[in-house]
């Protein structure tokens, strides 16, 4: 396991168990890391108790049709933006509702990894969402290196950020 695989991993872990301890539970919905985040935060043993699922959302037409995303936001901006990436945050969190009730948590991933830019949007530009309970949040990346690298940074970027909210 590379460091940063382990360091990806170690995060997941406290991530699962805090979200156990609060009896909180998680949704993902991912575009270009492709389902990466839903399987390191399943990597944890214990997982399937807080995490219900995820979404990959890579074509643009399923963000909207999946996860709720506004068809003119899209349409205005594209599928690197962040209020794709909050509305596929809050999305998420319906569209994997168990019994009705919706995840507590809603995270997502929108950017492109490359080789090449896509839509006027540079490589390495991402923009993660979250939605934890009433509160909406986006973060923005600008990543280098290659195509792989871009996608496991933005699993831990990821990662990092949502310890950082959970407290």
């Amino acid at each position: 396991m590379t460091d940063s695989a382990a360091r990806s991993a170690s995060l997941s872990a406290e991530i699962i168990a805090t979200l156990t301890m609060r009896h909180q539970t998680i949704a993902v919905a991912e575009s270009l890391t492709g389902g990466l985040l839903v399987a390191e935060l399943i990597r944890t043993p214990g997982a399937s108790a807080v995490v219900l699922g995820g979404v990959v959302a890579y074509n643009t037409e399923l963000k909207h049709t999946l996860l709720g995303v506004d068809a003119e936001v899209l349409a205005a901006h594209g599928a690197v933006h962040p209020d794709v990436a909050a509305q596929m945050s809050v999305g998420v969190r319906a569209a994997l509702a168990v019994a009705g009730e919706p995840a507590y948590i809603g995270i997502s991933t929108t950017g492109v990894a490359g080789p090449d830019p896509h839509g006027g949007t540079a490589v390495g530009t991402v923009y993660l969402g979250f939605a934890i309970g009433s509160d909406v949040r986006t973060k923005h990346l600008e990543l280098g290196g290659d195509r792989d690298h871009i996608r496991s940074a933005v699993v831990y970027e990821s990662l990092v950020e949502l310890k950082n909210l959970l407290g």
